[in-house]
């Protein structure tokens, strides 16, 4: 018995030293500013398929038939923490609605600006420049961008497709409260949406030298019952000379936005 005793507790002493020393050596791969924050500098992109759709969903075919096989949606794992979003019952016909008609109604469609936190994991890398005083987020899509204030937090001054984003660091988590949405902006092409009441609260740790675990949580009385939230991984580009490229989509929507006015002035 003495023996068995002694090799469960050498066991669990085992155990812990390895715990601990994975903890320090994750720590200790995580590059640091001169100040000593996490250094998120870089060019990231999302992996998941949450751009599609946030919750748990089969492959299925695009809302344009005639395209085939391209502009299907694939199949992919959610990343809503429990795989629930909690509409009130008037807010989740209205997402049917948007889903019925998101060839025309989604915001992605028309190019505009992606807002917060769709921005994030959209099948498009963005990029991180964090400075000593504030933090600028850069995004491919639509040449999209914000910065982050790390000040004092500043109200905000009026609604926007981006948001008004304030920062400030818990530990090694960058955490930006976002106000200010004009609640236009769809979380995806699922259709699931907010309104201008939306509060998101952005979480970025960055857990080593290629990877920024993500979370957001979401609030807005509108529309949902409780707040929610998301959580994902963040993958950091390594190619060689990786940097932004241009993807200034509003040329390619004009016909979409604009075509049936084309048309009456021909008549």
């Amino acid at each position: 018995m003495i023996c068995q005793r002694g090799g469960a507790a050498v066991a669990v002493f085992l155990t812990l030293a390895a715990t601990s020393g994975w903890a320090q050596t994750a720590s200790s791969r995580v590059p640091r500013t001169a100040d000593g924050k996490p250094d998120l500098n870089g060019i990231w992109e999302a992996l998941s398929t949450a751009n599609w759709d946030l919750q748990d969903h089969a492959p299925e075919a695009g809302p344009l038939w005639q395209t085939g096989a391209i502009g299907a949606a694939p199949a992919g794992l959610g990343v809503v923490v429990g795989n629930d979003i909690p509409y009130l019952p008037e807010a989740a016909a209205k997402k049917k609605e948007n889903f019925a008609n998101r060839a025309k109604l989604d915001p992605e469609a028309k190019c505009y600006l992606p807002g917060v936190p769709r921005a994030t994991y959209m099948p498009f890398p963005f990029q991180i420049v964090e400075s000593p005083k504030d933090i600028l987020f850069v995004y491919e899509f639509a040449s999209a961008n914000r910065l982050v204030n790390m000040s004092k937090p500043k109200e905000a001054g009026a609604d926007s497709w981006m948001g008004t984003s304030n920062g400030h660091w818990e530990g090694n988590t960058l955490v930006v409260d976002v106000t200010g949405l004009n609640g236009l902006a769809w979380f995806d092409r699922a259709g699931n949406f907010a309104s201008d009441s939306l509060h998101v609260v952005e979480r970025f740790t960055r857990t080593d030298i290629d990877h920024i675990t993500y979370e957001a949580t979401i609030e807005d009385p509108k529309v949902f019952s409780k707040a929610w939230k998301i959580s994902l991984p963040l993958y950091r580009r390594v190619e060689k000379n990786v940097q932004l490229m241009e993807f200034k989509c509003i040329p390619f929507t004009e016909e979409m936005l604009y075509g049936e006015f084309k048309k009456q002035s021909s008549r």
